[in-house]
């Protein structure tokens, strides 16, 4: 089992019908008005606020920022409410990328930060997610806690009265102190770079091309006119297919592609292929490396990376340490040990020494760096890393069955005969969703079309077993 996941116990809660267990890997999540209420917003707006922000001797301040959703303005309201009502202010940053918030509480010097997005899925869905005075995702304990207080009342929350109240505070600079952090990351400029940007309509469309064409580059953008059902509409970095095609239209030297709430990215180099996750933390973890600034010769990544990063590890005496599939892993692991580069092949990458999060803005103005500062175009970079192919499936199962899936002998029987026909020149890997009721099915070998097929039938059994 390599998520937390979500159970889909009904509890009912002073009217509202809520998930048994509110936090999945990265917030709540589900869908806005269905299972993320405005209900629900409001008591994680108490609970959270007086869970991060109690020992506080002042009015708390907690900085709210969200994606392009529909459902974002009622959200906002309702979690407002909920801050304000246990008398925190509640300053309103309006759509910034997740990154963002997680830098802004530290330069705003607020004590406790929440997201209002879905990330990458679909408008239909929202998320609430929450960051510490320090800017980091919560731990599972403080989690744990807020949730406990919203479905079994284990702690009273003291309602203030009179001036003691919170009260909402909109700052209009928010996007504009991102950026000029976004800028200072580098030094120099893009002048003589043409870079396209897939702005997935989502909260990157007005601080990507603000930073770049303020660093110098010529910029071509997509999809940057969010209309609240929009984003990530067949856009962003899930659906790299239309970039692809622009970059080439263009002529741009790379092309960048960001997911909804901007914490991750992928490229695009000049021909027009896709270069992932994996690549890019190959070029800058060479970059940094070469610069004896990569701390102990170490990326983290995690299991679902391709064996082509750790061929390229080996070949440069690069150390790779794998965690379990999502970035709060990764994070853990480099705070632990000292590390400062780590990601996912999805293009969630963190850089320690600038934030405390994936950034995929300032991934992306790294990455442009070392394609500037090389002369070297980014296809040429990116072949440092062999990216073998893998498949990825998705097996629809029900809910409270899917992390249960190595228990089922038939399936566990197939995952073990593919391992073992490999041979140690490919792998399979299956795990739960953290978000969705989905089992992931990845394989990996140097068959395209053998491995596919695999993958198809493994993953047509789990649904006929588990679904």
């Amino acid at each position: 089992m390599y998520t937390r996941c979500i159970s889909q116990t009904n509890i009912n809660v002073e009217g509202m019908n809520v998930l048994g267990m509110l936090f999945g890997t990265d917030g709540v999540r589900g869908v806005a008005n269905k299972d993320l209420t405005v209900e629900l917003a409001y008591k994680l707006g108490q609970a959270g606020a007086y869970v991060l922000t109690s020992e506080l001797n002042s009015s708390p301040k907690v900085l709210v920022g969200m994606d392009t959703r529909i459902s974002g303005d009622m959200l906002k309201s309702a979690l407002v409410a909920g801050l304000c009502s246990v008398g925190a202010d509640a300053v309103y940053l309006g759509v910034v990328p997740t990154p963002a918030v997680a830098y802004l509480v530290r330069k705003y010097k607020a004590d406790a930060g929440v997201v209002i997005s879905a990330s990458h899925n679909s408008y239909e869905f929202n998320g609430i997610k929450f960051f510490n005075n320090e800017g980091y995702k919560l731990p599972d304990e403080i989690e744990d806690r807020i949730e406990s207080i919203i479905l079994n009342n284990s702690e009273e929350i003291s309602l203030p009265i009179g001036d003691k109240l919170g009260r909402e505070i909109a700052v209009e600079t928010a996007v504009d102190d991102y950026v000029e952090y976004i800028k200072s990351t580098v030094d120099g400029d893009f002048k003589t770079l043409k870079i396209a940007l897939d702005c997935a309509n989502g909260a990157a469309f007005k601080a990507a091309p603000k930073a770049l064409r303020e660093l110098g580059a010529e910029v071509f953008v997509l999809n940057e006119r969010p209309d609240g059902i929009n984003i990530n509409k067949n856009c962003g970095s899930t659906h790299m297919e239309e970039l692809k095609e622009f970059v080439k239209k263009t002529g741009a030297d790379a092309g960048l592609a960001f997911d909804g709430d901007a914490d991750r990215v992928l490229a695009v180099d000049e021909e027009g292929n896709v270069v992932d996750g994996d690549q890019i933390m190959a070029i800058l973890g060479l970059d940094l490396k070469k610069k004896g600034k990569l701390s102990k010769d170490t990326i983290v990544a995690t299991v679902m990376s391709n064996l082509g990063l750790d061929m390229m590890a080996k070949k440069e005496n690069i150390n790779i340490l794998k965690t379990k599939v999502g970035d709060r892993y990764v994070l853990e692991c480099m705070l632990e040990n000292g590390y400062v580069l780590g990601g996912e092949q999805s293009g969630h990458i963190i850089f320690l020494q600038h934030n405390t999060t994936g950034d995929g803005l300032l991934t992306g103005v790294q990455l442009l760096n070392v394609l500037k500062s090389s002369g070297k175009k980014l296809s040429e970079l990116a072949s440092v890393m062999q990216v073998l192919p893998q498949v990825l499936r998705n097996a629809k199962v029900k809910n409270e069955k899917k992390n249960s899936y190595l228990d089922d002998e038939v399936v566990s029987d197939m995952c073990k005969k593919l391992e073992e026909e490999f041979k140690g020149e490919g792998r399979v890997l299956v795990r739960a969703s953290g978000t969705e009721p989905l089992i992931r099915v990845m394989i990996e070998g140097k068959d395209q079309e053998y491995i596919t097929k695999k993958a198809e039938e493994l993953a047509k059994v789990i649904e006929e077993r588990l679904g």
